[in-house]
């Protein structure tokens, strides 16, 4: 299977697990509709019963309250428990006790069936009970006293009022049947079951649409960025994470296509840069090896200056490969900038002499810095090599050395045509030329930016460029100057 097919068969098993979506979706919108039936259930039919006698036992303790706050008052008292029978379907006996005996102070009947005006043994034996429990007793039973029976929740509490007496407030509230609300609610039930399962449906329908159509429309545009077509657009589904997922995908086909173009101009060039020192040398190689006249000490020395810019170039081509890589660590130790600077541009006397350009440097003082002296040199050379080969007619390169706030800042500056502000951000990268049309340089590889770019950011060290066009250019790094240094001992 070739690497094509594979990368289909992925982009395949892909689709059908973003298709899978809806159905996901509806499993998880099923769940959440069976904990919310199983909760109404649970809270509105199982346990129905039981929190309409809980309300019910609230209601008498509330009742409870207010006859102990009157209980001394007989004529007020009648009256509010005549009031409180009707309101809560109550009835309502108060008793005072005296020895073995319970003397009734006040009563009021809504419901002659109740176990409070049925059985006087029952009241005797709910007064021990609510003894026996603290004061307080209650229970739910079903009366069977007149006509039928009717289930019914009684409270008994004993009180005791300031003058020493005790009391015993009885109270029997009848319960409603619940067994045809209930019924009621279980075919409720089935339908807002129904209703729950078919929204959940929908809705999982609507939302994996909404999901899945924008993924299905990248993942035919990722096919096309796949197979190099880098005009492929990702557009998102209207919602803030396909927005964003869609950003960051055109993004990343931008970046792509940025590298694309830069690795075909890299070979291309390259293979320019290899193919014509390869051709004079063999030109004049075989010039010499044909015609013995031609067996000269100048064509031997232009078959070694090709062969050395042969060197030169592999050697950036690896020292740019180490420092990529991250194989190529800084060596750290304390030297004399100016003094490399100097030294850098004493390789340049000779070229100077015949080639008629001119290379100033400009300083004030010495200074030290710590870093790899041969890295630094390195920087040093590229620049001064691309200044050389972009500057003006004039031939001017001006090296500015200045000190600010314990930074050192070299900076390189030619006369040339200068750069676009626009392409200011990509005159690091390798081989990148401004007018796009790559020619030899007259020193150097045309790699040296590049180079400095890897070193200064393995130092740590702040680097730029300011340009205009028609103005020439400055590049420029900076490093902390180290004081206290004895330049004798160093000497």
């Amino acid at each position: 299977m070739n690497k094509e097919a594979r990368q289909e068969g992925r982009i395949n098993i892909n689709s059908r697990y973003v298709s899978g979506i809806s159905w996901r979706l509806f499993g998880s919108l099923i769940a959440f509709v069976v904990l919310i039936l199983a909760v109404i259930w649970i809270f509105q039919i199982v346990l129905l019963n039981r929190f309409y006698e809980n309300s019910k036992l609230e209601e008498l303790r509330k009742s409870d309250k207010l006859i102990t706050e009157l209980i001394n008052d007989t004529t007020v008292l009648q009256e509010q428990i005549d009031i409180l029978s009707v309101d809560t379907d109550t009835c309502i006996r108060v008793f005072r006790i005296d020895g073995d005996k319970l003397l009734e102070i006040a009563s009021s009947d809504v419901n002659k069936n109740c176990t409070l005006h049925n059985a006087d043994r029952d009241l005797t034996k709910f007064y021990i009970n609510a003894v026996r429990h603290g004061g307080s007793f209650s229970h739910t039973q079903r009366d069977k006293y007149g006509e039928g029976s009717a289930l019914s929740t009684v409270m008994v509490t004993v009180r005791s009022d300031k003058d020493g007496h005790t009391y015993a407030i009885m109270q029997d509230s009848q319960l409603m049947p619940l067994d045809a609300t209930v019924n009621t609610l279980q075919r409720q039930f089935g339908w807002i079951m129904c209703i729950l399962i078919m929204g959940a449906l929908i809705m999982a329908l609507a939302l994996s649409r909404m999901i899945c159509l924008p993924m299905q429309r990248m993942s035919q545009s990722a096919k096309r960025l796949a197979k190099g077509d880098y005009n492929a657009h990702f557009e998102g589904g209207g919602y803030r994470e396909a927005e964003e997922l869609a950003d960051a995908l055109n993004y990343a086909a931008s970046e792509l296509q940025k590298n694309d173009n830069l690795q075909k101009e890299l070979v291309a060039n390259i293979s320019h840069d290899l193919r014509t020192p390869l051709t004079m040398i063999k030109g004049y190689g075989e010039v010499m090896r044909d015609i013995p006249d031609e067996n000269t000490p100048e064509n031997v020395q232009v078959i070694i200056d090709e062969t050395e810019r042969l060197t030169e170039l592999v050697n950036d081509m690896l020292d740019l490969s180490k420092i990529r890589a991250g194989t190529r660590k800084p060596e750290i130790e304390v030297f004399e900038l100016t003094e490399t600077v100097a030294a850098v541009l004493l390789r340049y006397e000779k070229f100077t002499e015949q080639q008629a350009y001119v290379i100033d440097f400009v300083r004030e003082e010495s200074v030290c810095v710590k870093a790899d002296r041969t890295m630094i040199l390195q920087v040093v050379y590229n620049l001064v090599n691309n200044a050389l080969n972009y500057t003006g007619e004039d031939k001017t390169v001006i090296i500015t050395q200045t000190v600010n706030e314990g930074r050192v800042r070299i900076s390189v500056t030619d006369t040339g045509v200068g750069i676009a502000e626009e392409d200011l951000p990509y005159i690091w990268d390798r081989y990148y030329k401004v007018d796009k049309v790559h020619k030899r340089a007259v020193v150097g590889t045309g790699l040296g930016l590049s180079i400095v770019k890897g070193i200064l950011e393995s130092h740590g060290a702040r680097y730029g460029v300011d340009s205009k066009v028609g103005e020439g250019s400055t590049f420029w790094f900076e490093l902390g100057v180290i004081y206290d240094v004895d330049f004798d001992e160093k000497a």
